[in-house]
């Protein structure tokens, strides 16, 4: 045998509860408009029908350091329906709210997916058991006299033309029963990677310490077919880079019959529509697309200095192509101009975007807010606030935040909120809440990146306490995108659905470029502070992101990586 000690039972926040205390949101779901798949249950991912279990029996818990945040506890999964088998055991830190979940799988047969094609077996089962167990890790080390509070980590192996999907963990090594698991054929699998880490534990006689991080499909985005499990990938010598010894499934149904009809996407956004709170000091607030057109916005054309007036519902502009700096939209010429920066609360709504995640499984609602203009920074350095006059600031933004919608149950999974040029995802527990179950935006002042909790977040060194501000807080000022929003663009509905304003096909940028040479007005700022703090304002201003240093409008939603691709994070 090969560990580390034996990690014993430690009686820590209920740690020794057979089933973990699960998170639930603060109201209960409503009743769905009727549709096909969505929210029934049960997705068809063509020759195999997933359920999702959310009830779980504890197996081991491992606590290395007594540190109640590294406390990770293994879980096997309870009331798989009859027919349905698991494909691995699921784990999480113990100081989160448990909100994990595992797919079980059963065949599809010819009768449940006559008049198709996609569901026939071809020539052989989708769920095999698999012929073995290979033994992984375990943290017992043979210095103890019984097998209390060690666990056992074990890979199954597969028939050949299959794929395990995930690992199983035992309390003692004794082997699990074959008939525990099951293993896929290999054409209803796809790659997946190991996301983010969960447990490092030291090994006193292997090299490598055994590492265990939670997966995600490895083609992700509207045209990835691959699933999640809700599995975890471990190994004592694992490489990144290398190809991982389990794999996901693969959405092999054209149909995406689990995603949300209309109907069903207009009762998503009235249940979980967010409040969008700017900062009681903003200046800079949002408006609708159609309010900054009809207020003398103007299309420029390279080599021509005349601006032309955009039509009210963006027909005038060029549409397609790509961002190859021909055209760009601009605040008014005439004395409109300073009032059209403040932006039009009062016509403000949220651009939505729906589109398919994780194979179909999940629904991505991705809400866009327009600004006409996006405002200076402030540059913090201790406890000094320096208003900067013009690094930061742009003609039009355009921020979004994204729902994760669960299509088993319509249940809100996690959300995205993008900061600037990257992001973060946060999950439902870690959110705040009106209205029952729509959660809270705070945009920050003058630069609008959306954060889930009022602050001031730090671009640069928030240990330094040197950096770019971004303060988020609530006020009066406030969208409520649950009433205040247009869809926008649903690609996967198909037929004759087709909503995209024309506004939205403009590939050009929302905004002039203007070249000016911000290191004077930094260099004023660095050689104001006191010597010992210079070379660390310095080095920070470098890794700052370049738009903070010139002025150069953005692209419009459907030039973003997101569009198409999955968030960052």
């Amino acid at each position: 045998m090969f560990g580390c000690k034996c990690f014993h039972w430690k009686r820590i926040d209920n740690l020794l509860q057979s089933e973990p205390d699960y998170f639930s949101l603060p109201a209960p779901l409503p009743d769905w408009p009727p549709g096909e798949g969505f929210a029934s249950g049960r997705i068809n991912l063509g020759a195999i029908e997933v359920v999702k279990v959310c009830r779980f029996e504890l197996i081991w818990t491992c606590n290395l350091s007594r540190d109640k945040k590294k406390v990770v506890s293994f879980y096997k999964p309870v009331g798989v329906p009859d027919g349905f088998y698991s494909l691995g055991h699921h784990c999480q830190f113990n100081n989160k709210p448990f909100r994990g979940f595992l797919l079980v799988a059963r065949e599809v047969t010819f009768s449940d997916t006559e008049g198709t094609n996609f569901g026939r077996p071809i020539n052989s089962p989708a769920l095999e058991k698999p012929l073995d167990y290979t033994l992984i890790w375990s943290s017992y080390d043979g210095s103890e006299e019984n097998y209390d509070g060690c666990g056992f980590f074990w890979l199954p192996q597969p028939p050949e033309g299959y794929k395990p999907l995930g690992y199983l963990v035992t309390g003692n090594p004794e082997k699990p029963d074959v008939d525990e698991v099951r293993c896929v054929r290999a054409d209803l699998t796809d790659e997946c990677q190991a996301y983010r880490p969960i447990l490092t534990c030291c090994s006193k006689i292997s090299t490598f310490p055994f590492q265990v991080w939670s997966t995600r499909p490895s083609h992700r985005g509207t045209m990835g077919r691959g699933v999640s499990v809700g599995t975890f990938f471990c190994s004592s010598n694992w490489m990144s880079g290398e190809n991982l010894s389990i794999v996901c499934l693969r959405n092999s149904n054209p149909e995406l019959h689990s995603m949300p009809n209309l109907e069903q996407i207009h009762a998503l956004i009235s249940h979980y529509g967010p409040r969008v709170f700017f900062h009681p000091d903003e200046v800079y607030l949002p408006s609708s697309v159609s309010w900054f057109f009809k207020n003398g916005a103007l299309l420029y054309k390279a080599g021509d200095l005349t601006g032309e007036t955009i039509d009210a519902s963006g027909s005038n502009l060029p549409v397609g192509g790509t961002n190859d700096g021909a055209f760009w939209i601009d605040l008014p010429s005439d004395d409109r101009r300073d009032t059209v920066k403040l932006g039009n609360l009062e016509s403000a709504k949220l651009y939505v975007h729906v589109k398919p995640a994780l194979g179909g499984t999940f629904t991505d609602i991705v809400m866009w807010v327009f600004c006409p203009f996006n405002g200076p920074a402030t540059l913090k350095v201790g406890p000094v606030n320096v208003a900067l006059s013009k690094i930061g600031q742009h003609v039009c933004d355009w921020e979004h935040f994204t729902l994760r919608i669960c299509n088993f149950t319509g249940e809100l999974l996690s959300m995205y909120f993008s900061q600037h040029s990257g992001g973060e995802w946060v999950e439902a527990y870690d959110l705040e809440y009106t209205e029952g179950n729509k959660p809270i935006v705070y945009s920050s002042k003058s630069g609008h990146a959306s954060y889930p909790h009022p602050g001031t977040y730090m671009q640069g060194s928030a240990k330094l306490g040197i950096g770019i501000r971004n303060d988020a807080a609530r006020s009066n000022l406030y969208v409520d995108s649950s009433t205040n929003y247009e869809i926008v663009a649903a690609e996967y509905i198909g037929g004759d659905f087709s909503i995209e304003p024309n506004w939205l096909q403009y590939m050009r940028e929302w905004g002039p470029k203007i070249v000016y040479n911000s290191r004077n007005e930094l260099d004023k700022i660095i050689n104001l502070l006191p010597m010992m703090l210079r070379y660390s304002v310095e080095n920070i201003f470098y890794k700052l992101p370049v738009e903070l240093y010139g002025e150069e409008g953005p692209t419009g939603p459907k030039e973003k990586n997101n569009w198409v691709g999955d968030e960052r994070g």
